[in-house]
């Protein structure tokens, strides 16, 4: 079955704004490899569902590592004291041996009973029986890992959805940062918005510099740039320097190269074939916002199609060695340096 292309972030606010507004769905499948989004919809459950005051009675909280299907069943199935529902939370759900058994239970659920089967970096096979109630009776949320070229976009996204707009290069850099850690960047995002005035709604560049303690003078994204224009001594000179950071991990920066290069090749192929393409157009096919395509312009006259692929094949190299190949007794910092080097020499 192929992957749901639903807006995960756009779903979990509508799951959380329905639960605000006292309505719940009988079954909840909470599952993905990213954790973020089922977790955020579980803590939106537990804090609406129940009144404070019926929570001892009304409210069960287990794990599928200490429970039995079984269990879950029965604990479902009983009626609410004095409240006109009761809740049943199954926190990592994923180690239930005999999981697939709750789908009877799920084909028919009780109306008086919210079950929540929160999964923790995992999936239920969607081709059995409770994958397919749920979809019936119930919800899922599907939550995707986000890819590390697709970050920057998620973030936008995010701040988006809280009412901000952050600049497609603040986007960047924090997301070079944090990596695809989706929580990390929630909460930076909560200490930002607590360190910047009142009703800020715009993020720039500085103000991640200043309040994340990002410097984007010294960063993977400032790499690709200088590598985009050709500034040998700019480039070289940020290697070294981050090649040193405590936070660097060469396959990471191997990854947001390739990802970069990539993008160049698409843009050299889609330049060959719609040559009058207009900006927009170029920014879709590369993925990225309109503020970005001058630079590849310049990235694709430094880099044209052999070119790119040759680095392409570099990386690949170097992906080998960052990740514990035959690189000798060279640190993390020569090797960027190295492969630098040679990427401006292509």
């Amino acid at each position: 079955m192929a992957k749901q292309t639903v807006d995960i972030g756009a779903q979990c606010r509508q799951v959380i704004e329905e639960v605000r507004q006292g309505v719940f769905r009988p079954v909840y499948l909470l599952m993905g490899d990213e954790p973020f989004y089922p977790e955020m919809v579980c803590k939106a459950i537990l804090d609406n569902c129940i009144d404070e005051f019926a929570k001892d009675f009304n409210e069960t909280v287990c794990y599928g590592a200490d429970v039995s299907a079984d269990q879950i069943v029965t604990a479902a199935r009983r009626f609410p004291m004095m409240s006109e529902r009761q809740l049943v939370v199954v926190k990592g759900a994923q180690q239930l041996k005999d999981i697939e058994k709750l789908a009877v239970y799920c084909e028919d659920p009780l109306d008086s009973t919210v079950l929540v089967l929160l999964l923790f970096k995992a999936s239920v096979d969607r081709r059995k029986a409770l994958y397919k109630a749920v979809v019936k009776k119930g919800l899922v949320v599907d939550s995707p890992a986000v890819k590390d070229y697709d970050i920057a976009r998620w973030i936008v996204s995010y701040y988006a959805g809280r009412g901000l707009q952050i600049d497609p290069q603040a986007a960047a850099l924090l997301g070079e940062d944090t990596g695809t850690d989706l929580s990390t960047i929630a909460v930076e995002t909560d200490k930002l918005l607590k360190n910047l005035p009142e009703g800020t709604t715009r993020i720039t560049v500085e103000d991640i510099e200043k309040n994340v303690g990002i410097s984007r003078q010294f960063s993977v994204f400032e790499l690709t740039k200088e590598l985009s224009y050709k500034h040998a001594d700019r480039a070289i000179r940020i290697a070294r320097h981050i090649g040193t950071s405590a936070k660097f991990a060469m396959p990471m920066a191997v990854s947001a190269l390739y990802t970069h290069f990539y993008r160049i090749l698409k843009y050299a192929a889609l330049l060959q074939e719609e040559p009058a393409a207009d900006r927009e157009r170029r920014a879709q096919v590369l993925g990225v916002s309109p503020y970005f395509v001058r630079e590849y312009d310049a990235a694709v006259a430094n880099y044209p199609l052999k070119r790119a692929m040759a680095v392409i094949s570099l990386l690949c190299d170097f992906d080998y060695l960052g990740k514990g190949g035959d690189g000798g007794a060279a640190t993390p910092d020569e090797l960027l340096v190295e492969l630098t080097t040679k990427i401006l020499n292509t």
